[in-house]
């Protein structure tokens, strides 16, 4: 029986109003969620294996653990050997090559700082109507005003500007360093503890309809070594006295990142936020680079980096192949996740989560790899810019890996991380068009890469005339001495 006009009607109605939803569904699925919470949580010098997610045994850390087993592994997450670079390429978005923060960390005697004509993640997030806050490590800059966060974006800030100081006087050799919205503050208490303290309390009195971003930036377990007895004192199955103490300072960072995560559960804004966690490095392996306020020559350095080499300060994988962890219940698919993602990355994506604009930011070297952390697809990114520096440089492309030292007598080292992730067997000789290439692409880096801040300040300190007073280097003798 043939169907009536108006039934025919309802019925190609009913399919197309049936092919919209499908559609809207499909969209949906696809299209980025909108606009979460951000914390953003940084661990500073921590070990790649001092976490249990990573295999560690003699550290208990739980509630790390737990945003790793109901969220995103990350394998292969990307960061710059030391502090100071890796929290400027977070900040920015771009390679710290390119504005003069590559070489070291910011001296507590010196008086430069990120380069106040990049437009920040905090400016970019707060323009389009989140709330900014950092709880924690800034060194970015301390000497001036212009460099610290409240005149970056920040709509509030507490702890530390520079990168090192003493857990319980808050000091470096006898200078206070803990301030609040520019403030000197002296308190008492151990930093980790006040900082997850102040970042609970933040939360607690945050209005949920208006979007945060925190940046909470831990100091710990950064030297000089130091944790309350009452941590020390669970760990006395570690032989090793530094390590126990090294245990206590992870235990109690792990507390603290239970804290604001509860925190969050109770403001009933957990389901719409999104946790970042990663160290800002590697995990010391080298004296050198343990910092100035102790003495480590008597000490075995107590970090673990696993299968990686070396630690921070190089270009082994060891100082850039660091643990991290993206969480946000029902839109993070929970697994492990082996595409590259560097730390200049954050600033697109966080941005795009965010629906901010980035046109006031500088050309960005990150990528959006939202794809990649929320459903483990394929990365954007096929190459990873370790540094360049006058006297080094590294980067990968795919799974070919070059270290180059100009310094003489020069080196190459080459490897192929997908066979040798301990970077183990050096290929230069075995594949020298391989070489060719990477060093081409290193000496295209350079050429875009600005004078290292850290050297010229150093040339400051060490040329003086007879009066006293600085003798900077020329830029042919600065551009002499950069030469291989």
């Amino acid at each position: 029986m043939p169907l009536s006009r108006s039934l025919r009607r309802s019925l190609t109605h009913a399919a197309a109003a049936v092919l919209s939803l499908a559609f809207v569904s499909a969209v949906a699925r696809s299209a980025p969620p909108s606009r979460p919470h951000i914390v953003h949580i940084i661990a500073d010098d921590l070990g790649w294996k001092d976490v249990g997610f990573n295999g560690c045994t003699d550290i208990k850390t739980p509630n790390i653990d737990r945003l790793a087993a109901e969220g995103a592994v990350l394998s292969q997450f990307y960061v710059q050997p030391m502090c100071t670079p890796t929290r400027a390429a977070i900040m920015t978005g771009r390679y710290p090559f390119r504005y003069g923060l590559q070489t070291a960390v910011i001296p507590s005697v010196s008086a430069y700082g990120l380069d106040t004509t990049e437009w920040l993640m905090p400016q970019c997030l707060k323009e389009a109507g989140y709330t900014t806050a950092i709880i924690g490590k800034w060194h970015l800059g301390h000497a001036d005003k212009k460099y610290w966060p409240r005149q970056r974006g920040f709509d509030y800030q507490y702890g530390a500007m520079i990168g090192e100081l003493d857990y319980f006087t808050h000091d470096e050799h006898g200078v206070l360093d803990w301030f609040r919205d520019n403030e000197p503050v002296k308190e008492e208490g151990y930093t980790t503890t006040l900082l997850g303290k102040d970042a609970a309390r933040l939360i607690e009195h945050h209005d949920p309809s208006t979007p945060l971003y925190l940046y909470l930036t831990f100091n710990a377990p950064h030297t000089p070594y130091q944790a309350p007895q009452e941590y020390i004192d669970r760990y006395q199955n570690i032989e090793d006295p530094t390590r126990r103490i090294y245990a206590g300072m992870v235990a109690c960072l792990d507390e603290e990142i239970g804290r604001v995560v509860t925190a969050l559960e109770k403001k009933k804004m957990r389901d719409n936020t999104l946790i970042l966690f990663h160290s800002d490095n590697g995990g010391t392996r080298n004296a050198m680079f343990s910092g100035v306020m102790a003495d480590v020559s008597k000490i075995n350095l107590p970090c673990d980096n696993g299968p990686y080499r070396e630690g921070k300060g190089t270009l082994f994988e060891g100082a850039t192949r660091v643990c991290a962890v993206a969480n946000w219940p029902g839109h993070i698919k929970p697994g492990k996740v082996d595409g590259l993602i560097h730390a200049v990355d954050l600033y697109p994506t966080l941005a795009e989560l965010a629906h901010a604009s980035t046109s006031r930011s500088k050309p960005l070297d990150g990528v959006n790899v939202w794809d990649t952390l929320a459903r483990g697809k394929a990365s954007p990114r096929t190459e990873i810019v370790y540094n360049v520096e006058p006297f080094r440089a590294a980067v990968r492309q795919g799974d070919w890996k070059l270290i180059w030292r100009t310094m003489l007598p020069s080196s190459v080292d080459l490897y192929n991380l997908a066979s040798d992730p301990a970077e183990t067997s050096n290929l230069a000789q075995a594949h020298p068009e391989k070489v060719s290439a990477l060093q081409q692409r290193i000496e295209t880096l350079a050429r875009e890469s600005a004078k290292p801040l850290f050297l010229i300040d150093q040339f400051k300190v060490v040329n003086l005339n007879m009066k006293g007073e600085p003798i900077l280097p020329t830029d042919d003798e600065f551009q002499a001495a950069d030469a291989p």
